[in-house]
């Protein structure tokens, strides 16, 4: 096994009737306290998509994992409660140790399974700027980090390593999600792990605090669909049921052009005299029906317009 690393840079009860004027009385029962009710547990699936390489979602952004004869490795996380069930049923683990865990950036639905793969896990690998990034998360949060979340590992540019017969490398663009996105690409399985730079015809997550830019956003998504193999399987963070967490580099041209449309909407609204408050009241953005929401917390346009504006203006 070639284990060569490469640095290149998550009752009601029945109520007694009451005694009223020396007799009881019928009365109708008060309402019955509410009870919580726990939630279903998420619905959790392994599925194989090329070479030993495959995708397991139950709650979070979407995890890769590689399984073959000589060695074990996982992107992302997800949250404690999936990561429980990852861990225990990977395919092909048989209890051997996981070779690598990497993150695709510090978000907690992608990291928060760390903790619990860590004592299993060789090395947890992501961009240098994930560990700051995860601290400044948590205090602002004003939460207490857990040392177990933080990756053990961490590189600049460009990171590879052999894992068996398939080798997997990773790359940072620059901001654009947040400032410590990589992609991932299994290398002889051609299948390349996006993470969060990829939300399937929904309206994404802008982490400005993290460091977040929408142009580098842009950029990144072009130079990835003309660099990658054409032929690639793509694994993204999160999709619109409709559509998948899986795709092609048509996909990702796909959400270029809303990450670019959102830029040029928000551009002809401030040029129009329009406040930050006015240009948010958008609901959906035309032209992108396939990302639409209905209106409410759920719906993230709002944000994404505010996040807009705010990039536009400092940039002047």
């Amino acid at each position: 096994m070639n284990r060569r690393a490469f640095l290149i840079s998550s009752g009601a009860a029945a109520s007694l009737a009451l005694l009223g004027r020396g007799r009881l009385s019928a009365q109708t029962p008060p309402a019955a306290p509410s009870v919580p009710v726990a939630p279903p547990p998420p619905v959790t699936e392994f599925k194989l998509l090329r070479r030993n390489v495959g995708l397991f979602t139950g709650q979070g952004g979407t995890v890769g994992w590689l399984s073959n004869r000589d060695a074990l490795a996982v992107v992302d996380t997800q949250f404690p409660q999936t990561a429980s069930v990852l861990l225990r049923d990977l395919p092909g683990r048989d209890g051997r140790m996981i070779d690598a865990v990497i993150n695709t950036h510090h978000h907690g639905d992608h990291t928060g399974g760390n903790a619990v793969l860590r004592p299993a896990a060789k090395q947890v690998i992501a961009h240098a700027n994930v560990p700051e990034l995860m601290r400044a998360r948590a205090e602002a949060d004003k939460r207490t980090l857990d040392p177990a979340l933080l990756p053990t590992l961490g590189f600049t540019d460009g990171y590879r390593q052999g894992f068996g017969d398939e080798a997997v490398s990773a790359k940072y663009f620059g901001p654009a999600h947040t400032r410590g996105d990589i992609v991932v690409l299994f290398e002889q399985a051609n299948v390349v792990h996006l993470g969060d730079l990829m939300f399937n015809r929904l309206y994404p997550v802008i982490d400005r605090p993290g460091g977040a830019s929408i142009r580098g956003w842009v950029k990144l998504l072009e130079k990835v669909a003309k660099d990658y193999p054409p032929d690639a399987t793509y694994i993204f963070g999160h999709g619109n049921p409709k559509f998948g967490v899986t795709g092609t580099p048509a996909d990702l041209l796909v959400f270029r052009d809303y990450l670019s449309g959102l830029l040029a909407h928000v551009e002809s609204e401030i040029k129009a005299g329009k406040s930050k408050e006015e240009i948010q009241k958008l609901e959906n953005l035309p032209g992108f029906p396939d990302f639409h929401q209905p209106p409410g917390r759920g719906n993230r346009l709002p944000g994404n317009l505010g996040v807009a504006y705010d990039e536009i203006m400092a940039a002047g």
